[in-house]
């Protein structure tokens, strides 16, 4: 029977794989509905919109994701839907289903995913499609869209990396880009409706309504042209009141949507044991190479007293002893300073800590640091340059000088840290191999100025490096990747450079990332349709958790590409380390950020002549186009408000405190 949990026959399985706990659900906070929670119509129509959420990684990977949860809870409170989980099970639980003859199924209620009206895919990053395509196999669904029938759920993709979905298009049915909680209980009404009125037309009567709606993408409903040299020459709509441009779903009051209210705690060990809040969603820094920054616009902020609010329900619902204050850079919070103080004052005497999980150079102070760290707890410090020498910063609009970073680690060290943590990229547009050597001054400098301020020689500070992934709609969108060899060979100079060093470089951590995955990433994020091909190619062939260095083969995605592509114009290095022109369409151009073209090609001559750009919730708008084109306003504080009035728990007793 649809909707039939399938635990009996799981369970057996459980003692043969690996952290048989994933699998098993009943976390603090989950939830598991009837079936059909919204009964039926007169006719005996179905009037339930059922989703199964996906993070498409492993349970201690996705489990405390935040818009996975968000969108969890939205749609649970709704008494005619329904929402449960599922995630990328490992390759022993994988081959333990195909031999039982079992299905992809939820953690909630153990349902078959195939019994759903939407398996909703949350992308954070592009490594994730191959496991998208093991769901869908295991799940019993058609990899490809064309050949779903009216009993299979509508796939639709969202995240990050949905920003560009053309390189999946042939597996999903939709796309759904920005933020989540308003769009899918849209799609959640046009669902019950539909099936209200007897699901006339089928499924593409279904996917039409949707992409009407001008909010939702789906991919059949428009064709793409090439030219002859493999560049587009155009993607069209195919079918009748279907938009040119699909527009992203932008939530302006975060006070109103206060998620999640009942965090989950997984039962099993996550990559982030704590209870998140998101202070603000946006940044209008304008650092180049920052899509997430560019995308998320404009900056929203949460007000002060809905913080504190989130934060005491989530508290006394998880009993987490860790409060992560979240967004993409959260010390740029018009109140950050009141709000910090105002938590360690609630919560001063107790287990619990704050955290900010990044902080930017120019927007710490010791003042901030020392209201995180009150109750005892001081981990080391984690700050991001991006780039090793003043003129590549300039390039990324990374307004951070090396005076700025001195003085910040300065006062670190001498209030009592002894670790920090800096951030870097290699590969970033203009970069020669003297920008990257710098890094290794940079964090001399660091090392020679704990010591001086502290008196202690057991300073230490860790480099990390990244190589830089030209994303959609950014100003680097139409630069070429730095090629793999060539980024190995910067890094090698740099580890050296590093090494070398005697008097310091036994004090400097050095962990970095090959140039191999990174060119994965960059033909996944900035491919076409034709990519398509070479994702199944890399599945079919073994691929999966591509995000994980033990499961990755740059030999495989690379000989299943040259195979994929071997009748087409276009190769990897096509998609990657090739540099784009002004008119050349892009295969996210009818995606609608919000951000105009022209504005980001601007942005880029900018880059190349190291012109940095304020950031323009404190200058004059510089017209990127978001505010007028989605109908959007920067909304920050300050508000005047404080978190009292104020119960402070301490040593147990709760205390009232007077303000006046």
């Amino acid at each position: 029977m649809p909707g039939e949990s399938l635990f009996a026959a799981l369970e057996p399985l459980l003692e043969q794989v690996s952290k048989p706990i994933q699998y098993v659900g009943g976390e603090l906070n989950s939830t598991v509905k009837d079936w059909n929670c919204a009964g039926f119509g007169p006719g005996g129509e179905e009037l339930t919109a059922r989703w199964a959420l996906m993070y498409p990684d492993a349970y201690e990977v996705g489990v405390p994701n935040q818009g996975v949860m968000i969108l969890y809870e939205v749609l649970n409170e709704r008494p005619d839907a329904l929402a449960e989980r599922t995630y990328a099970v490992w390759p022993d639980m994988e081959a333990q289903l195909r031999s039982a003859g079992l299905p992809q199924f939820t953690v909630d209620g153990h349902r078959s995913v195939r019994d759903f009206d939407v398996l909703g895919m949350s992308f954070s990053t592009e490594l994730g499609y191959t496991n998208m395509l093991t769901a869908l196999d295991l799940a019993g669904i058609p990899l490809h869209a064309r050949d779903r029938g009216d009993d299979d759920p509508v796939v639709l993709a969202g995240g990050h990396a949905a920003f560009n979905p053309e390189p999946i298009a042939d597996f999903i049915d939709a796309a759904v880009i920005g933020d989540g909680e308003q769009a899918v209980l849209e799609i959640t009404d046009l669902i019950t409706a539909w099936k209200a009125q007897g699901r006339p037309g089928g499924r593409t009567e279904l996917l039409l309504r949707l992409a009407r709606t001008g909010g939702v993408y789906v991919p059949a409903f428009y064709d793409v042209d090439y030219l002859a040299d493999g560049r587009i020459k155009r993607v069209a709509p195919a079918a009748q009141g279907v938009p040119w441009r699909v527009a992203k779903h932008t939530v302006m009051d975060l006070d109103a949507w206060p998620y999640p209210k009942q965090p989950l705690v997984p039962l099993a060990e996550s990559v982030h044991e704590r209870m998140s809040v998101e202070i603000f969603r946006g940044c209008t820094r304008g650092c180049r190479f920052c899509q997430a920054g560019m995308i998320t616009r404009p900056v929203r902020e949460r007000s002060i007293t809905g913080i504190g609010e989130m934060v005491e329900r989530g508290l006394a619902a998880t009993g987490f002893e860790e409060v992560g204050l979240l967004s993409l850079s959260s010390a740029d919070h018009s109140e950050i300073a009141d709000l910090t103080k105002g938590l360690a004052d609630r919560y001063e005497g107790t287990q619990t800590g704050l955290s900010l999980p990044s902080t930017r150079v120019d927007a710490f102070n010791i003042d901030l640091a020392n209201e995180l760290t009150r109750n005892g707890r001081r981990s080391g410090l984690t700050f991001a340059p991006e780039g090793g020498s003043e003129r590549i910063r300039k390039v990324i609009n990374k307004m951070v000088s090396e005076e700025d970073l001195i003085n910040t680690v300065a006062a670190a060290y001498g209030a009592g840290w002894r670790q920090v943590k800096l951030y870097f990229m290699c590969g970033l547009p203009t970069e020669t191999d003297e920008d990257v050597l710098q890094i290794a001054e940079l964090a001399k400098k660091v090392i020679e100025t704990g010591r001086r301020v502290s008196g202690r020689r057991d300073i230490r500070c860790t480099v990390s490096i990244g190589g830089f992934v030209p994303k959609p709609h950014t100003p680097f969108q139409w630069c070429g990747q730095l090629g793999a060899e060539e980024t190995d060979a910067r890094l090698t100079k740099l580890r050296e450079a590093i090494r070398s060093d005697k008097r310091y470089g036994s004090s400097i951590g050095f962990r970095y990332h090959d140039g191999e995955p990174g060119i994965v990433e960059g033909l996944l994020s900035r491919g076409d349709r034709r990519v398509g091909k070479v994702i199944e190619a890399v599945w079919r062939d073994g691929g999966r958790f591509d995000g994980w260095s033990e499961h990755f083969s740059f030999e495989r995605w690379m000989r299943c590409a040259a195979e994929a592509l071997a009748d087409e114009p276009v190769d990897v290095a096509w998609f990657t380390t090739r540099e784009r022109d002004q008119a050349e369409v892009l295969p996210w151009d009818h995606l609608d950020s919000g951000l105009d073209k022209d504005w980001l090609w601007e942005d880029w001559q900018d880059a190349l002549d190291e012109t940095e750009v304020e950031d323009c919730r404190w200058t004059p708008c510089f017209d990127c186009g978001v505010c007028p084109q989605m109908g959007t306003e920067i909304e920050i504080g300050p508000t005047g408000k404080t978190l009292l009035p104020l119960t402070v728990l301490n040593s147990g007793r709760d205390q009232l405190l007077e303000t006046h």
